[in-house]
């Protein structure tokens, strides 16, 4: 199937329902007066991509196996102020315009060659441009949808907030339950509406489109809504354990919790 050739590709490259576990604060500076959420203003911190400074707006600078972007994931970030319609926007444009973006879906249309996936688009230099522009398109409108137009009308958060802590076990849960649980503009958990909706809507669009006209029917669309929700779980997983890689890659010591 062509989402095991994506889960292969991802490994390869290595370029709850309830209350949202708070992840690890860094430690805390001199006593202040306290503060709500939304006058905190704090931003997760990422000392090894980013020298210690501030990420911009909410965000960060980090990529995963210091390749693939990774913009909307948060480490330890404790309390953040929502973001705005624009940038999420701006973050989610951000990732998916990003150059390595190219290369990536680049390598996924090389997997689906190789397959003969679209058999329609044939083999040859023609064959893979329809693949590429195909691979391209899912991906950009999926993103779009999913991290900046649903979150913006529903007021929900794209972001994902590591977990940190706790055995194996809890926190591949804890990424496979963001898939389906977010949180909201307003700190509340939610269903997650602008993933699920989002890959619905994205697959839709492009099984109906610009697809090949004999796979333009219900089942296509399903199975291309379920592998993007699977990839897209794949990787929550990825980006819940990647920080541990890093750190281990840098022998650099796991924040403490104050």
């Amino acid at each position: 199937m062509k989402w095991f050739g994506w889960l292969l590709l991802w490994l390869l490259t290595a370029p709850s329902w309830g209350q949202v576990p708070t992840p690890a604060a860094n430690p805390a500076p001199a006593p202040a007066p306290a503060q709500t959420p939304a006058q905190s203003g704090e931003v997760a911190k990422d000392n090894t991509q980013n020298n210690g400074k501030k990420p911009p707006s909410g965000t960060s600078k980090d990529r995963l196996f210091f390749a693939l972007p990774n913009f909307l994931t948060l480490e330890n970030a404790g309390h953040v102020p929502p973001l705005t319609a624009a940038q999420k926007f701006k973050a989610s444009a951000r990732g998916t315009f990003d150059p390595v973006e190219f290369a990536w879906y680049g390598a996924l249309a090389g997997i689906g060659q190789a397959e003969n996936s679209e058999p329609t688009f044939g083999q040859g230099a023609v064959g893979y441009a329809k693949r590429y522009g195909t691979e391209f398109a899912d991906g950009t409108i999926e993103n779009i949808l999913a991290q900046a137009v649903f979150p913006s009308l529903l007021h929900q958060d794209p972001r994902y907030f590591q977990l940190g802590k706790g055995g194996f076990w809890r926190r591949s849960g804890y990424a496979v339950r963001r898939v389906f649980v977010t949180r909201s503009d307003s700190g509340h958990n939610q269903f997650n509406f602008s993933e699920i909706f989002g890959a619905a809507t994205a697959a839709g669009i492009s099984t109906f489109t610009y697809h090949p006209k004999n796979d333009r029917n219900l089942g296509t669309a399903i199975d291309v809504w379920g592998t993007q929700v699977a990839f897209d779980c794949l990787s929550y997983f990825v980006k819940e354990f990647w920080p541990d890689l890093r750190r281990k890659m840098h022998k650099t010591p796991a924040p403490q919790a104050p």
